[in-house]
């Protein structure tokens, strides 16, 4: 069932985050889905430029149209991860998206607020909610590129302001994370203290943490072994600290690169263990599983895990 992301962020804040997770293909929705409900955990699928481009539109709105229809227990949002502000309106009119991200973060303050006012404008005329940016995540992801050296954390007074003058309804915040698979070296971690002074200007307001892998090494290392040349340094967000940035006010996680790990560990290892085979079924439904155990297991990290009867309940009530 498709939700709005407001009613999801009004059931999790403070309580857990929501998974927000990309995809691509069939294969991965079904692993989406199929982990989720094994999970009894709600979570937000993006579709982004770049999977728009690769997919079409079409496609990745009937896979997940049949996805809905073959679990028809999963509560989710559709939400356009990275949008521009022609792409924005192009699904706000679509009428199948729950919410968009416009991601003007590259521009000034006050052109970031403006091009972001006139999405809200646009898609609150529709019930659309609307994800802004502020602050410059560093790495690659997609179209998205920013050399570590631009990187800048979000500025706890500026997102008041943005807030204010924008009329997003959720903020995602740079706090540390990167985009891709090396975000960090050594003894660095997320900066809890600029997201504590972000929710004391903004009590109660949803923020976002993109670029939220946790690159596990063991994934790493069993695709190197199976003839990738992944650099064994990379390294992402610890787990452990997904719960630390709830009660912070983190309501939405984006989880990206870990899918691709999954993905390449698999099919990797499956054609090195059976040579002979040029079904791509076969590992195509290795992954279903691989992932869906994936998500349940994120989802605990999130605290989400079981939260999907009082989501449904809390849906339930809103609409009276």
């Amino acid at each position: 069932m498709i939700v709005s992301t407001a009613e999801l962020f009004k059931a999790a804040y403070g309580k857990f985050a929501i998974g927000a997770y990309n995809i691509n293909n069939m294969e991965q929705a079904l692993g989406l889905f199929q982990g989720h409900v094994e999970a009894q955990a709600p979570f937000i699928i993006q579709i982004s430029k770049g999977a728009r481009k690769y997919a079409g539109v079409k496609m990745l709105e009937a896979i997940i149209r049949a996805c809905d229809e073959e679990f028809p227990e999963a509560i989710y949002a559709v939400h356009l991860d990275h949008g521009d502000e022609q792409t924005c309106y192009e699904c706000i009119d679509s009428g199948f998206y729950s919410s968009v991200m416009i991601d003007a973060s590259h521009e000034s303050f006050e052109e970031n607020v403006a091009i972001t006012r006139r999405i809200v404008d646009r898609a609150h005329a529709k019930g659309l909610s609307v994800e802004a940016e502020l602050g410059m995540l560093g790495g690659v992801e997609e179209h998205v590129s920013v050399d570590e050296k631009n990187a800048s954390l979000t500025n706890p007074d500026e997102a008041k302001a943005f807030v204010e003058q924008s009329g997003c309804d959720s903020l995602a915040v740079a706090i540390g994370t990167s985009h891709g698979a090396y975000k960090f070296s050594g003894s660095q971690g997320l900066h809890f203290d600029v997201t504590a002074e972000i929710q004391k200007r903004l009590p109660g307001f949803p923020l976002v943490m993109h670029g939220s892998s946790s690159v596990p090494q063991d994934e790493v290392a069993r695709i190197n072994a199976a003839g990738g040349a992944l650099d064994s340094s990379a390294k992402g967000v610890d787990e452990t600290q997904f719960a630390k940035a709830v009660p912070l006010g983190v309501t939405k996680i984006n989880i990206d690169t870990d899918g691709r790990l999954v993905w390449t560990r698999v099919h990797r290892e499956s054609f090195r263990d059976d040579p002979k085979n040029f079904d791509f079924r076969k590992p195509g439904k290795e992954y279903v599983r691989a992932y869906a155990d994936f998500m349940v297991n994120k989802s605990k990290a999130l605290l989400s895990f079981g939260t999907l009867p009082q989501v449904r309940a809390a849906v339930r009530a809103a609409k009276g």
